[in-house]
């Protein structure tokens, strides 16, 4: 079995000029490629082959290879899919009556975002998630996820290893958390909530 590097659903070039085309193609070619390849060398002729990624994730991920790779691998299979030429803007339906019951607003959430990715001491993501149909905030170090420690399920998330901006931004992670927002799939952030009820 194994896994295969997704195809994005947008060209590297796309979410310009918010996530420029030089940092996309080497983060998802490169990178996530990395991952993608170390996690199936990690598994390859053991039972874990058969398993999901969510289910290494959860069983396995005492397990440095399959913790970091499979990490690597699963944090940015959403990430792709939470961004789109077409995003910004704001939530709507159940998503958004969602985020005003937990944050009281989008900007209330947006805040509580941008705080928690920009007091991650080195590299790490931020995640909003999901459990028993609330949402909160939080990040985490390296390639963890709120799967790894059963603590709610991801729902959108940023990546804030250097390799996401440093081409474009530099050390100014503050701007790039700024310009992310404008490429935030809200549509594809409610099907990820709905999908955990």
């Amino acid at each position: 079995m194994g896994f295969d590097l997704p195809d994005l659903r947008y060209a590297y070039d796309a979410l310009e000029p918010h996530i420029d085309a030089e940092t996309m193609e080497l983060h998802h070619s490169k990178h996530h490629a990395g991952y993608t390849a170390k996690l199936n060398a990690a598994i390859k002729g053991t039972n874990m082959a058969e398993k999901s990624i969510e289910e290494l994730l959860t069983e396995h991920n005492g397990i440095p290879a399959v913790r970091n790779n499979g990490g690597g691998y699963w944090n940015h299979n959403l990430f792709w899919r939470v961004m789109s030429p077409d995003g910004g803007g704001s939530p709507d339906g159940d998503l958004a009556i969602a985020i005003d019951d937990a944050f009281g607003s989008i900007e209330g959430m947006k805040d509580e975002f941008t705080n928690a990715a920009i007091s991650r001491f080195g590299s790490g993501w931020a995640w909003l998630c999901s459990s028993n149909g609330s949402l909160f905030i939080c990040s985490s170090p390296n390639q963890d996820n709120p799967l790894i420690s059963g603590n709610g399920i991801p729902i959108l998330g940023l990546d804030l290893w250097e390799h996401a901006y440093y081409k474009k931004f530099g050390p100014a992670r503050g701007d790039y958390i700024t310009a992310w927002w404008n490429v935030v799939d809200w549509g594809a952030v409610a099907g990820n909530y709905t999908s955990t009820q």
